[in-house]
């Protein structure tokens, strides 16, 4: 693309105002933390969230991108710290007649709870409430969680402390599937420990966000429609929600972006028999992953597999809208599709196969052309293309 300028990140076209808080319950590296996304009541200058809430999360980039913080962090920081997410932060929850369906998001390898605001939104612009987790497996390149000064305490007033874990590199003498194994995992139980939480709060149990915030929980109280749950990921994120499904009868079905295959062991191909939606990029999947992916499909005749062309990895994160075209050249954010035009197509997939396993009564319906690989810059199955990981 000839621009020489941050996009920014697209507004939810739905016709719910969005709004957006984070949510932090426990205080151990078993906590759960993510960004929540919700129809909200419209706020007039509402204030917007910064997009990289932390400057920890520039050292956690540079890490992962196994570059010197000293230079990587600051850079980063003066290209993506002004950019802000056209939500608003701690709106009040817009109450309806009818309950929320819920969607558990899970991030890729070295991302974090904010990287798919734009998929995010989208959806709660739709009618979903949206559960953005940050993992606690050491595949964020950065994350944090509150340790009591005193383990004896158990008062929640307790004054905490912050501990940061950081990304982790495959270590030199293991094999990469015996690492990232354990932390798909660790990842699914964590979806599986959100839509407990959710469960909770839904039924009228008081939960303790650590962090500050305007949100009120409580509101979600009786309006989320725990019958119609799915999961969704990118990547890593994409395996994740996978293994979820398998691991919790709640989820009715998953939407698997890019999804990274690898560390799904073979004994869970048989399994996953709900539905699943692959939206595959044009450059990432190879011909083995696409096998496993086709596999999965022989178990149930609604798992579909579509490719957005001209899409590259990175086409499904906030990356492809904000990365000037330095950063685009060096790190592949962007495909040769108009940015707003491939993240379109994932969303009116997504939306469509949500209301199709979900049964919602929307009007989605009018992209189930997308689920057959049908329109502009869509073709069926796995991408054309013969290399291996």
């Amino acid at each position: 693309m000839g621009a020489t300028y941050s996009l920014g990140l697209p507004r939810g076209k739905g016709p719910h105002a969005v709004g957006c808080t984070d949510v932090m319950v426990g205080r151990s590296q078993k906590s759960l933390f993510f960004r929540l996304f919700y129809p909200c009541i419209s706020q007039e200058g509402a204030e917007r969230p910064f997009w990289i809430p932390r400057y920890e999360y520039y050292c956690g980039l540079a890490d992962y991108m196994n570059m010197n913080r000293k230079w990587c962090a600051p850079l980063l920081s003066m290209t993506f710290g002004s950019c802000r997410i056209p939500v608003s932060w701690d709106a009040p929850l817009k109450l309806s007649n009818k309950k929320y369906p819920l969607i558990i998001f899970s991030h890729g390898l070295g991302a974090f709870r904010t990287v798919y605001s734009s998929v995010c939104a989208e959806m709660a612009s739709r009618g979903f409430l949206v559960m953005a987790l940050e993992h606690r497996d050491s595949s964020a390149s950065a994350t944090y969680y509150f340790k009591r000064e005193s383990e004896a305490s158990d008062i929640p007033e307790a004054p905490v402390q912050e501990e940061w874990l950081s990304y982790r590199e495959v270590p030199k003498d293991q094999k990469e599937f015996h690492f990232r194994n354990p932390q798909l995992h660790q990842r699914a139980n964590e979806c599986l420990r959100g839509l407990k939480l959710i469960r909770s709060i839904s039924g009228g149990k008081a939960a303790v966000n650590l962090l500050p915030t305007d949100f009120d929980l409580s509101s979600l109280k009786d309006n989320v429609d725990l019958s119609r749950a799915a999961v969704m990921g990118h990547s890593f994120g994409g395996a994740t929600s996978i293994l979820a499904l398998v691991k919790e009868a709640q989820f009715k079905c998953a939407v698997a972006l890019d999804a990274w295959i690898f560390p799904l062991e073979n004994t869970l191909y048989p399994k996953v028999t709900k539905p699943v939606l692959f939206i595959n990029t044009e450059t990432f999947q190879t011909v083995d992953s696409v096998a496993k992916m086709k596999k999965i499909c022989s178990l149930n005749d609604e798992t579909k597999i579509i490719t957005v062309l001209g899409t590259v990895h990175q086409s499904q994160t906030d990356f492809t809208f904000l990365a000037g075209n330095l950063v685009n050249r060096v790190f592949r954010t962007r495909g040769t599709i108009d940015p707003y035009e491939g993240l379109d197509i994932t969303n009116q997939a997504a939306l469509a196969f949500l209301q199709k396993h979900l049964q919602l009564k929307e009007d989605f319906d009018q992209w189930d052309g997308l689920l057959e690989g049908v329109g502009n810059a869509v073709i069926p199955n796995g991408p054309l293309q013969k290399s291996s990981m």
